[in-house]
């Protein structure tokens, strides 16, 4: 809300300093303030048709960008996390982890529109490296399913904040 208070503000510029000033002295940084919506992946220089490998290949080259597209305080960890559940293999996109948040950040790369599935396939990927990645002092980890479009009542319906998972 703060573009929107410092769009009607008189003294936008101060009231936006005294804000980010309250922040920092706080340390209150929620993933709200950290994830964004869109995110802008053009500089990937994919073409008219791709896969989710093309654009998991085309992030890892241009990791240096993706990262700096994401915010601050992001470092990478790890590609195709593979996870062991019930004797069946599944891999998690990309793995990052926020220093500030003090948590394991997830990426799912979903090439069409959200869809409800996206849900249950991250909050498994979430509890298992709650129960087996997550260290001591750690926050629990967040999932960020980056997709083409969003269905917007799909994701409200699913209360995916009550589930630590964003969607841009």
């Amino acid at each position: 809300m703060l573009f929107e208070r410092t769009a009607i503000a008189k003294k936008p510029e101060e009231l936006a300093r005294l804000e980010l000033q309250q922040l920092q002295q706080t340390d209150l940084l929620t993933p709200d303030l950290v994830f964004k919506d869109p995110y802008l992946l053009g500089f990937l220089g994919l073409k008219d048709s791709f896969n989710e490998s093309d654009l998991e290949e085309a992030i890892l080259r241009e990791i240096e960008k993706f990262i700096l597209e994401l915010g601050n305080d992001f470092t990478f960890v790890e590609r195709q996390k593979r996870m062991i559940i019930d004797n069946a293999d599944f891999y998690l996109d990309l793995l990052f982890y926020h220093q500030r948040l003090r948590r394991l950040v997830a990426i799912e790369l979903k090439l069409g529109k959200f869809k409800a599935a996206y849900k249950g396939q991250m909050e498994l990927y979430l509890r298992w490296l709650q129960k087996y990645d997550m260290q001591p002092g750690e926050e629990s980890p967040i999932g960020l399913i980056l997709c083409a479009e969003g269905n917007k009542e799909q994701i409200e319906l699913l209360q995916l904040d009550a589930a630590n998972i964003k969607v841009a």
